[in-house]
């Protein structure tokens, strides 16, 4: 069976199959209706006898008069009743239903039974298939037997493979035992022999352990001795403590008892008296810190000479070390070096030791310098030994590559200094140094040569440096340091160049390893090595000289000792104003950015005159001074109201200190009193700390005079005052503040360095002291940011330091009554206590106009100060309240939105910007939303940070068609509500597409990619209850019927919708493809082409000005080098001058570049190659219409609503393709042309991998039955491969042949479009099937003309047949009559013909050839020799003598008389007598006196019955008058048609049923036929007329009118 055989015969099973499920389902819906009818009847029934039985207990109860049970009873009976007339309807309905659906089984059974034939048919095909498929399953049988067969072979093949797999195995497995076997023992004489060591070892182990744990055991048995002593001696301690406790108390009641004989304040002198004690104790412990102090400082400037000692020894071994014999010829030329480091090194000594010893010491200072040598005397040895040691650790390179690998050749330090040492190689400097005065002289007189490249001279530096500058930072003395430059070669050509040297103060710190490397190309490098050996402790600056074929130049050097960068975060600290008794700490950083560290101390300023205070409310004359002396302070002391943690940790250090030896703590303290009493910057001061009294709360108005000993010191160091600072570190230092007297405070500090490098820095403090009986700890209260209408509270906190109650008012101003308020407004503070106020701020939205002053309408700032009124005295103390007042308000702009008209089937997004006018931040949220509204983003919610701005999405989705009108409510946090009033229309289309959006796949470019929707029509039924109708808003519903959609997809979208016009009828749902073919702009190409296109002429052009350059040189060689500059550089110029010409003349422009050129497919081939991906979205509109698509019109008939479109959006990525078309500039098109038909064509073509991955490919398809085959396809491309693919054409049929073909990979896909043509001669004809010459006069002639055109592409050979003159003719006539055969059976195509044999119809011309696309005039000729109605004859074009590619078939009639009748069913056979008759005379004719007998014409008309509007049955008849020059007497006809009452009465109407004729005029006769009442349908109406021509002759015809009626529902034939 064929394929197309196939193809119908599923169709038809499918259609069958679909009929038969519908007419099954349609019995099961009348069976289920049947048994809800029998069901709602039984209900019926029963309803009906409980109502009998309900009206029986009626009548009983009325006569019992039972009132209650007749009450119930007739509840009954209302509700039965109820029941009943609602099954009755539900009856009624499914009776309905159950009609409608038993008419539509009975329609489905007469589809049925119409496709019996077809049920035949298929049962025919499926026999045929059925044996297709046993014969294709006999042959695969035979297939899989000789595949059994193969595969019993291959496994047996297999197992002799296995098995000799196996034995190798066991004969590997024995060889592999035996080789373990031998190890095993091996492997366990090893093992004997460690596990020996092991047990010796742990043996060791066990018994360093076991002695360790003796000792240990011994510790703790001392420990626990000392414990026991120690605890005799605490007890000792204890008693002797409680002893002098209580003498201090007797001592301190003695002292009360004197105090008050004498009538003083015994609080004051005993405070004072305890204070002097603390005081001496304080001294005490201060002389002893001192003396731990001195200790310290003696033995750093010990440890310092002695470094000093041994760094200078460690040198001169060193020297004697190197120099060896060669001592004296080294000194020659190197004995300033020398003097020099000795210099710098006395220097660097002497300055050290400076700040340590002074130079106008005492005799005690000559006998610490002797200490001082007897011990580096005593080390000296030591250093000599050591000498070894320090000199490998200097050889040492400290300074690595900065990538690993890069210095691939390690430099031989020693062999360095070796031949720095060579006095050769001293001597051979001033050799250089001459030759390079002699360069430089060179190259100032001009002899370098100038580097001319290309016409251009190198101006510039020749060689760079990588990096700049050689820089050894943070050096140590003593180290080694390497450093790699690269040199880069930056000139135009060739050049080299040598080392000169470096500066000549640096010869002795710095060597250069420099291997010269030739002759170097422009930009090429070459790498030296730096080596630097430190020998004094001071920077150094100088340059590496080099000298090049263009000149000299030279990098710079430069060389950076280690050093302190000292600086102070901040230079004053603000304590503020605090009050008296408080303690408040301050930080300063100290931060060393240097690379060396060194030793601070920190102490207040020498002289400082401005550390003085003045008590507040003082009397005339009445200040307090604190002088301080010139020497270095010692300490400062806290007094008694600092933390008790300071005195601890002071304790600890103290006792720590005395647990030292007491010989070492002598030598110690006599050698550091001998170091400070020679020091005279070091001068020690003693400070006197003040006492200070309590004072009593009624003389606390009072001042208190303090002589300058009493003055109590207020701001001082913390626990830091020296140390040490390391490098790159930072230190910080601890400022306290102990107000003690009212009034302003002032210190100046002042941070000194051992380090003489580094300036002492200075920094300062101040602060205020604020003396109150009754004061707020937090003065300023902060409110921080509150808002309009909301209560803030706040508890106020205030002490007092008074030894009675005091009375408290609070009073705040009368302007900010309405908002705050203290609550109490009075109160008592008990003594040495605290009071709680509670603050309530509710500030009102005339907060602005009320506070006045006190609030700025700016910054939205409100400071408002409070006073607090104290005792009898009113002193005042006051605090302030602050606040940023803002307001809760969130704005929505705009404030009304309107959607305008919406979809259900899609979302319209309106924006809101929501700006928070406060300054705090606040949460909203959008509360109570319908579900037909979505807020975005985060559903509505959020944040909004203080004066921000969020643009919100409101995502109206309309769900039914209506008008909308609805407030959207956004709460903020406390709880406001802020309304957005919106406006819609929701529309209801009446098509919906099945996906309103489409995303692609990344598709390459020229590939397609395709997605499938459909296109619905769901309204079938207007009552909007059981339905959804389509409306606009509350618009009129679309009425029931086809409804047509239109896509209009833009101009420039790469997207293709097909069909994108179509008409969807009710309830169904039309297909839709969306193809997307991404493609590069056409614009784009063009403007690259262009751009190729004037590259390739500017090379041109310069390709041939090289030529002509070329061939002037060779004419000139004898011509000098500057002339040869000059000509090139005048060649260069008139180059440019000539491409500037040539791209402003010659340019092509893009508008002219056509697609097919070869610069526009290489651009684009280009352009592909380098594409790098694109994003795009597309949103097509669909136009929707109620109604039907005219083909003619189009959709200009129809008008749509814009409100009912739908859109449907497309996202689109197109990618770079994978594999590419590399041969035929890219062109993904093979067009094979016109091809012969049964002729093979060949094409390759070439493709490329522009990925950078390994592909493989994979080919769609072909059709196999296609004239297109791929003869060798490609499995594997590398990157950038190129291979290519051959593909063959031969055609079969006439026909234009066109496939794709997908070259796929992993990701993307290249499309191949393979077109040809199959050329068959193929002609057009003007004339169909039938050329109809119309009616003749007989011997008459008439002709007709027809074009025939070539639509091929091959000039064609015809030639003309009639049937009428075919060979085969007279066998043809051999055959039964076509009269006698059924008109279906009839084959013949010739007619009557002449009588006097020639033949009636003739053509012109009968053969010759049309050129391609031409065309050909034929003129046909009818000339009949006798009247008849049948003239016919079969004319065939005949292309290639064998083809025949058009058959027209001839027709013609003829009449003696002018006059015709046209219409009706032929009575008579088309074929004519043999017997010849003679034709009447024209006389007789013409007299009128021949009469011949009527000619009968049937007229059938047929009634439809069963059309819901009847339309009466029409028939026509033509009659009509020929053209002729002939019967010029007669020029026109009469007709009439008698109408007899009987045709009236049969209900026939019959219209112009007279006229006259003119020459080759028709007319027609109108009959029309109603059934009459009394009609029988099984008998059929006939009934006759007479129909009159008058011509030249009078002719009638017998019309015979026969009415039938037909059902509208009988199927046609």
């Amino acid at each position: 069976m064929k394929s197309p055989d196939r193809i119908c015969m599923l169709a038809l099973q499918r259609n069958l199959k679909e009929l038969n499920d519908a007419a099954r389902e349609k019995e099961l819906v009348v069976q289920k209706a049947r048994d809800k009818l029998s069901t709602c009847q039984l209900q019926i029934k029963m309803l009906a006898k409980q109502l009998e039985r309900v009206d029986t207990e009626i009548e009983k109860e009325e006569e019992a008069g039972n009132v209650a049970a007749l009450s119930r009873l007739r509840a009954m009976r209302r509700r039965l009743c109820t029941e009943l007339e609602n099954e009755k309807d539900f009856e009624f309905q499914i009776f309905l239903t159950l009609k409608e659906n038993m008419l539509q089984m009975w329609q489905m059974e007469t589809e049925q039974g119409k496709y019996e034939i077809f049920h035949e048919q298929l049962k025919k095909y499926e026999e045929e298939l059925e044996m297709q498929y046993q014969e294709r399953a006999k042959v695969r049988i035979w297939k899989e037997k000789i595949a059994a067969l193969q595969a019993e072979e291959n496994q047996r093949s297999r197992e002799k493979k296995e098995e000799e797999a196996q034995k190798e195995y066991e004969e590997k497995h024995k060889k592999m035992l035996e080789d373990a076997e031998r190890n095993h023992k091996k492997a366990v004489c090893f093992l004997r022999k460690s596990m020996a060591r092991i047990h010796e070892k742990n043996a060791k182990e066990e018994v360093k352990t076991q002695e360790h744990m003796e000792g240990r055991i011994q510790a703790v048995l001392s420990l626990k001795t000392s414990i026991a002593s120690n605890r005799e001696k605490l007890r000792t301690l204890q008693v002797w403590n409680k002893a002098m406790a209580f003498e201090a108390k007797k001592q301190e009641m003695k002292m009360r008892e004197a105090i008050l004989a004498k009538g003083g304040n015994v609080a004051k002198e005993i405070f004072l008296h305890k204070r002097l004690l603390e005081h001496e104790k304080e001294k005490q412990a201060h002389r002893e810190r001192q003396k731990s102090r001195k200790i310290e400082i003696v033995s750093q400037i010990l440890r310092e000479n002695a470094s000093i000692r041994k760094r200078k020894k460690s040198q001169s071994c060193t020297k004697a070390i190197k120099g060896g014999g060669k001592l004296e010829d080294s000194l020659l030329w190197r004995m300033k070096t020398w003097q020099y480091i000795e210099k710098t090194c006395k220097r660097s000594a002497g300055a050290r030791a400076q700040p340590r010893c002074s130079p106008s010491a005492c005799s005690s200072a000559g006998e610490t310098t002797a200490s001082v040598g007897e011990i580096s005397g005593a080390i000296a040895h030591d250093v000599l030994c050591e000498s070894g040691e320090d000199k490998e650790e200097r050889d040492k390179t400290l300074v690595e590559p900065e990538f690993p690998g890069l210095w691939s050749q390690e430099c031989d330090l020693n062999k360095i200094s070796k031949e720095e040492m060579d006095p050769k190689q001293l001597a051979t400097r001033v050799e250089k140094k001459e030759i390079l005065e002699k360069k430089m002289e060179e190259f100032q007189s001009g002899i370098f040569h100038k580097q001319i490249v290309s016409g251009r001279e190198c101006n510039r530096r020749t060689f760079y440096s990588k990096p700049s500058c050689i820089h050894f930072k943070d050096f140590d003395v003593g180290q080694i340091y390497k450093k790699k430059i690269v040199l880069i070669n930056a000139s135009y050509g060739v050049n080299f160049f040598r080392l000169v040297g470096i500066s000549e103060w640096l010869k002795d710190f710095i060597s250069i390893h420099f291997d010269p490397p030739g002759k170097m190309s422009s930009g090429m490098s070459c790498e030296i090595v730096v080596t630097f050996k430190p020998m004094i402790n001071e920077t150094l600056e100088g340059e590496v000289m080099f000298m090049a074929q263009t000149g000299s130049f030279s990098v710079p050097l430069k060389c950076t000792a280690k050093r302190c960068i000292l600086a102070l975060d901040k230079e004053l600290i603000d304590f503020g104003s605090h009050v008296v008794g408080e303690t408040i700490s301050r930080t300063i950083n100290l931060t060393n950015s240097g690379a060396l560290g060194t030793r601070f101390k920190v102490q207040t300023s020498a002289g400082d005159s401005s550390k003085c205070r003045a008590t507040t409310k003082s009397s005339p004359g009445r200040m307090v001074i604190r002088h301080f002396s010139d020497c270095v302070p010692e300490k400062n002391v806290s007094n008694s109201l600092v933390t008790p943690v300071v005195e601890k940790k002071d304790q600890i250090c103290a006792d720590h200190s005395e647990e030292m030896p007491c010989s070492a703590a002598r030598e110690e303290q006599q050698r550091a009193e001998m170091s400070l009493s020679s020091s005279s910057t070091e001068r020690l001061g003693q400070d006197v700390l003040s006492s200070r009294a309590a004072l009593d709360t009624d003389n606390a108005h009072n001042l208190v005079e303090l002589s300058a000993e009493e003055t109590p010191v207020e701001i001082m160091l913390g626990k830091v005052t020296e140390g040490e600072i390391g490098p790159f570190s930072s230190v910080k230092l601890q400022i306290l503040f102990v107000p003690a007297i009212p009034g302003d405070v002032r210190a100046e500090f002042v941070i000194v360095f051992d380090n003489p490098d580094c300036k002492p820095l200075c920094f300062s403090a101040i602060g205020v002291s604020i003396d109150v009986p009754v004061w707020v700890p937090n003065p300023n209260i902060d409110l921080k940011i509150c808002m309009y209408d909301r209560l803030y509270q706040d508890c106020i906190v205030v002490r007092s330091r008074a030894k009675a109650t005091l009375r408290l008012k609070f009073e705040i101003r009368k302007e900010l009554s309405k908002h705050m308020e203290l609550l109490p407004k009075t109160g008592y503070i008990q003594a040495q206590s605290s009071f709680s106020v509670q603050l309530k701020f509710l500030p009102r939205h005339s907060l602005p106009e009320d506070a006045g002053s006190y609030f700025n309408e700016e910054t939205r700032i409100l400071e408002v100060p409070v006073t607090i009124l104290v005792g009898e005295k009113a002193k005042k103390v006051n605090f302030t309240v602050h606040a940023i007042v803002t307001t809760s308000d969130l704005e929505i702009s705009p404030a009304r939105i309107n959607f305008g008209y919406c979809t259900i089937y899609e979302a319209v997004q309106a924006n809101v910007k929501l700006t928070n006018k406060s300054i705090l931040p606040q949460e909203f949220g959008f509360v109570g939303l319908p579900e037909f509204v979505e807020i975005q983003p985060n559903d509505g919610l959020g944040i909004l940070l203080p004066l921000e701005s969020l643009t919100l999405d409101i995502i109206f989705k309309a769900n039914k068609a209506k008008e909308y009108s609805f407030e959207l409510t956004c709460k903020s946090e406390i709880n406001r509500q802020f309304k957005l009033s919106c406006r819609a229309v929701g529309v209801h289309p009446p098509l919906e597409l099945s996906h309103s959006l489409v995303q692609f796949a990344a598709t390459a470019l020229n590939s397609v990619s395709t997605a499938t929707l459909y296109v619905m029509n769901s309204h079938v039924s207007v009552n909007p209850v059981t339905h959804p109708v389509p409306r606009i808003g509350k618009g009129e519903v679309v009425p029931v019927g086809p409804t047509s959609f239109e896509f209009r997809v833009p101009e420039a979208c790469p997207v293709t919708i097909t069909p994108s016009v179509g008409t969807v009828l009710p309830g169904k749902k039309s297909l839709i493809e969306v193809s997307f073919r991404p493609t590069l702009p056409d614009q784009q190409i063009r403007e690259e082409a262009v751009r190729r296109l004037c590259r390739a002429a500017a090379a041109g052009a310069e390709i041939q000005k090289r030529k002509k350059d070329e061939k002037k040189e060779g004419k000139k060689s004898s011509i000098s080098m500057s002339r040869q500059q000059s000509s090139r550089q005048l060649v260069r110029d008139g180059g440019n001058k000539y491409l500037t010409s040539l791209n402003s003349s010659e340019q092509p422009r893009s508008e002219e570049l056509k697609p097919d050129s070869d610069a526009y497919m290489a651009a684009q081939a280009f352009l592909m190659r380098n594409f790098r991906g694109s994003f795009e979205k597309y949103i097509i509109p669909c136009f929707v219409a109620s109604g039907r698509i005219d083909e003619r019109k189009g959709s200009e008939n129809l008008s749509c609503s814009p409100y009912n479109t739908l859109y449907l959006e497309l996202h689109c990525p197109a990618v770079a393709p994978a594999v590419v078309v590399a041969s035929d500039n890219g062109k993904n098109t093979v067009n094979f042309g016109d091809v012969a038909v049964g002729h093979r064509m060949m094409k390759r073509i070439t493709i490329q991998n522009i990925s950078l991955e390994k592909l493989e490919l994979k080919f769609s398809v072909l059709n196999p039955n296609g004239p297109f085959l791929l003869v060798r396809p490609v499995e594997m491309l590398e990157p950038g491969e190129s291979k290519p693919l051959g593909i063959s054409f031969c055609p079969n049929e006439d026909k234009w042949f066109f496939e794709m073909l997908d070259v796929r990979t992993a990701k993307t896909s290249l499309t191949l479009s393979i077109a040809g043509c199959g050329v068959m001669p193929s002609i057009v004809c003007s004339v169909e099937e039938i050329l109809n010459m119309g009616y003749v006069i007989s011997r008459e002639k008439v002709t007709s003309t027809f074009k025939m055109q070539n639509t091929s592409t091959l000039t064609l050979p015809y030639s003309m047949q009639l049937d009428s003159l075919s060979s085969t003719r007279d066998k043809d006539q051999q055959r039964i009559p076509s009269f006698i055969m059924s008109s279906l059976q009839r084959t013949e195509l010739v007619g009557t013909q002449n009588y006097n044999g020639l033949s009636v119809f003739s053509i012109f011309p009968t053969e010759g050839e049309i050129v391609a696309g031409k065309s050909q005039d034929f003129t046909v000729t009818f000339s009949p020799d006798h009247e008849s109605l049948y003239y016919s004859d079969c004319l065939k074009v005949v292309l290639f003598g064998k083809e025949i590619a058009h058959v027209i078939r001839l027709k013609g009639a003829a009449r003696e008389h002018p006059m015709f009748v046209e219409g009706g069913v032929p009575l008579d056979v088309p074929i004519e007598s043999l017997a010849v008759t003679s034709p009447p005379s024209s006389q007789e004719a013409l007299n009128g006196e021949l009469q011949e007998p009527a000619k009968s014409i049937l007229l059938v008309l047929e009634y439809i019955e069963g059309e819901s509007s009847p339309v009466p049955a029409r028939a026509e008849l033509k009659v009509g008058s020929i053209q002729t020059a002939q019967f010029a007497s007669k020029k026109s006809v009469e007709f009439t048609l008698e109408s007899p009452p009987l045709l009236q009465q049969k209900g026939f109407t019959i219209e112009a049923a007279k006229g006259t004729l003119e020459r080759g005029q028709v007319k027609c006769i109108g009959v029309s036929w109603v059934p009459p009442a009394d009609f029988r349908p099984d008998d059929p109406l006939l009934v006759t007329a007479l129909l009159t021509l008058k011509g030249d002759i009078k002719e009638t015809y017998q019309i015979l009118f026969m009415g039938k009626v037909v059902s509208a529902y009988a199927p046609t034939k």
